[in-house]
């Protein structure tokens, strides 16, 4: 089994979808290095991990905002594709087995726009890990 992990960014607000009767929620995290080149240049590198949360648990969709700090782990997933131009394409996603928020940019909680009071240690603690969120819960309790 390979398990990767990743601390960052959302790029943009979470999409909830359900594909085959099955929920997923699709969000996309990015993470910056800073790094000097060989002329000694300070230069930023960002990753995007694009991650497929599956699940039924549906609950933590609002907190994954545009800006919220997250930590996801999960297992890779390669996709290939066919470009405009015929030629064939890969991409390296991540299948979600957990969640953390970890807070937003400039904040100390992960509430969503406009709500107030949620902090990250709102959120259950499965596998003995505060904040984390994976499956099997019942429901968050906000």
């Amino acid at each position: 089994m390979i398990k990767l992990q990743a601390i960052g960014n959302l790029g943009k607000d979470c999409v909830t979808n359900t594909v085959n009767g099955k929920n997923v929620i699709n969000f996309n995290v990015a993470h910056t290095e800073k790094y000097r080149d060989a002329q000694g240049n300070q230069k930023d590198k960002t990753i995007w991990v694009e991650c497929a949360y599956w699940t039924d648990r549906t609950a933590i969709a609002p907190y994954l905002r545009k800006g919220t700090q997250v930590y996801v782990e999960g297992s890779p997933e390669v996709r290939t594709y066919t470009k405009s131009d015929g030629t064939t394409a890969a991409s390296l996603s991540l299948r979600v087995s957990s969640v953390q928020l970890l807070g937003n940019r400039g904040d100390s909680g992960g509430a969503p726009q406009g709500g107030g009071g949620y902090t990250s240690n709102a959120v259950p603690m499965s596998n003995n890990n505060a904040n984390t969120v994976s499956e099997p819960i019942d429901d968050l309790p906000f």
